[in-house]
């Protein structure tokens, strides 16, 4: 089940970038790399990853008008991510044309509701409810415009996974038993979420701040 696991390497320094990556890569199923990451190395830092032989999820949460969200999925194309994800927030049309120009073996998910926020966060931007039925709401719209799936909390994906059975669920957030949840806000074990519905876990600092990240990876891995 380790390939279940893409280890988040959230950081600007190359050079640990890719020693993680070669660290952890017979223990995890692939590489998440995000904003930090790719604001710091751009294209040529996705392709010295890859160099571990791993898959890339290219994590940038893309969100702006439909036009030139498209434009820059067709500009990443080149890259074939595994996975990439755009903002669901940005609605219907946006989700469609990020979909529409991906490459075709790249799964496109949206984001849902960030695992660092919660109901007050919500509230404070003017969305009312919990946050279980606006993440379902967004799961929806993602579905209805035609992605591969989410990311949501662990929190969610079992009620997601219900409504979507053959949607791909992306789980961040997860934290091994007695792990410290740092800046996350619903957290949930690897193995709940994995039972829970989750197609991939996202796990990052209980990994890439371990001692050793090869072994921590295991550890976690054979709790699945």
């Amino acid at each position: 089940m380790s390939n279940r696991i893409f280890v988040a390497l959230d950081t600007p320094d190359l050079a640990r970038a890719r020693a993680v990556a070669q660290k952890v890569r017979h223990h995890v199923g692939g590489v998440k790399l995000g904003l930090e990451f790719f604001c710091a190395n751009g294209p040529a830092g996705i392709r010295a990853i890859e160099e571990a032989g791993l898959p890339v999820f290219l994590d940038l949460k893309l969100h702006d008008i439909p036009n030139t969200v498209a434009k820059a999925v067709q500009s990443l194309a080149v890259l074939k991510p595994a996975v990439l994800t755009v903002h669901a927030s940005g609605g219907r049309a946006m989700l469609e044309d990020a979909k529409a120009a991906a490459h075709p073996d790249t799964r496109v998910v949206a984001v849902t509701m960030l695992t660092s926020l919660d109901e007050d966060d919500l509230a404070a931007t003017g969305i009312s409810g919990s946050a279980h039925d606006h993440v379902l709401r967004l799961a929806d719209l993602a579905r209805e415009a035609g992605l591969d799936g989410i990311v949501c909390s662990g929190a969610e994906v079992k009620a997601a996974h219900r409504a979507w059975p053959r949607g791909y669920f992306v789980v961040p957030g997860v934290r091994p038993v007695n792990g410290a949840a740092g800046d996350q806000k619903r957290v949930v074990t690897p193995r709940r979420a994995l039972d829970d519905g989750a197609s991939i876990l996202v796990i990052g600092r209980p990994i890439t701040q371990a001692s050793d990240p090869d072994e921590a990876a295991r550890a976690i891995a054979a709790t699945l």
